[in-house]
C-alpha cells in the first residue's frame, strides 16, 4: 500500500497500459481519476474496477488546454489533492517512411503526444505545490533510439524525454519529481496497429521482427509497465527525477 491516501490522474486510462496502471495504483491504495476521450468507455472501465469512491472519471481531450485544466480541477474537487499524474495518452500515428509522411500526419502525432505531456506538467505542477508529487510521462524505446517507419512517433517520444528533463530541473525545488517510462514493444492494441501497418499481409511477420530485437525474446505486458509506473509514483522513488527508465526486456542493451 505504497500509495495509501494519495490521489493520481491517469490519462489514456481505457487503453492497455493506462488500464493496467489504474489497477496498479488502486492496488497500492491510491484514489484515481480516470481520464480519456470517450465518456462511455471511461464509465465502463470505472464500473469494472469496482473500487467504490476511490475512482472517478473525467472525459476530455488530452491535448486541449481547457480540458486538461478542467481535469485537474475536477480531481481536486473530487479528492481534495493531487499527488501523481501519469501522462499516458498517446498515438502511434501512421507507419511509413518520412519521405512519404504528410506534414498533417506528422503534426497530428506531435500534438497528441507532446502537447498532452506539456499540458499535464503545466497544470499538474501547481496542484502539487503544497505537498510535492510525481509526474510520470510514458515515452518509448523509440524516444531513446531511432526506429525506421515511425518517424513522427519517435520524434514525439524523444521530445517527451526532453520535456521531462526540463520539468525535473524546474520543479525540483517544489519537491515535484518528473520521470519518463520507456517501454519496448508491449502486447497490446497499439503494437497490433503498428504490426498491421508495417506488414498488412502478415502482421505476425512484423511481430517476429520486433521480437528479434528484444534480448528476452518476448513482448512486455501492460502490467510490467504499470509496475514501474507505480514505483515512480510512490515515495520509494523519492530520489529519482529527470530519468528515462526503460522497461524493455533488453531492447536498449544491444
Amino acid at each position: 500500500m505504497r500509495l495509501e491516501g494519495k490521489v493520481a490522474i491517469v490519462t489514456g486510462a481505457t487503453g492497455g497500459i493506462g488500464g493496467a496502471t489504474v489497477r496498479k495504483l488502486l492496488d497500492e491504495g491510491a484514489s484515481v481519476m480516470l481520464a480519456g476521450r470517450d465518456e462511455g468507455r471511461l464509465a465502463a472501465a470505472a464500473q469494472a474496477l469496482d473500487a467504490g469512491d476511490r475512482v472517478a472519471t473525467c472525459a476530455g481531450q488530452p491535448a486541449e488546454e481547457g480540458d486538461v485544466a478542467a481535469l485537474v480541477e475536477a480531481t481536486l474537487e473530487r479528492f481534495g489533492r493531487l499527488d501523481a499524474f501519469v501522462a499516458n495518452a498517446g498515438s502511434e500515428g501512421k507507419v511509413m517512411p518520412l519521405t512519404a509522411t504528410s506534414i498533417e500526419d506528422f503534426e497530428e502525432v506531435q500534438r497528441t503526444n507532446i502537447s498532452s505531456v506539456f499540458l499535464a506538467i503545466k497544470h499538474a505542477a501547481p496542484a502539487m505545490q503544497e505537498n510535492g508529487g510525481s509526474i510520470v510521462a510514458i515515452s518509448s524505446v523509440a524516444g531513446v533510439v531511432g526506429v525506421a517507419g515511425i518517424g513522427p512517433y519517435a520524434a514525439s517520444k524523444h521530445a517527451i524525454c526532453g520535456l521531462a528533463k526540463v520539468a525535473a530541473l524546474e520543479l525540483a525545488p517544489a519537491k515535484i519529481r518528473v520521470n519518463c517510462v520507456a517501454p519496448a514493444p508491449i502486447d497490446n492494441a497499439m503494437m497490433e496497429s503498428i504490426e498491421g501497418q508495417a506488414s498488412p499481409d502478415d502482421p505476425s511477420a512484423a511481430r517476429t521482427g520486433f521480437t528479434a530485437l528484444i534480448a528476452m525474446g518476448r513482448y512486455g505486458t501492460n502490467e510490467e509497465v504499470a509496475n514501474l509506473v507505480g514505483f515512480l509514483a510512490s515515495e520509494e522513488s523519492a530520489y529519482c527525477t529527470g530519468g528515462v527508465y526503460s522497461v524493455d526486456g533488453g531492447f536498449l542493451a544491444a
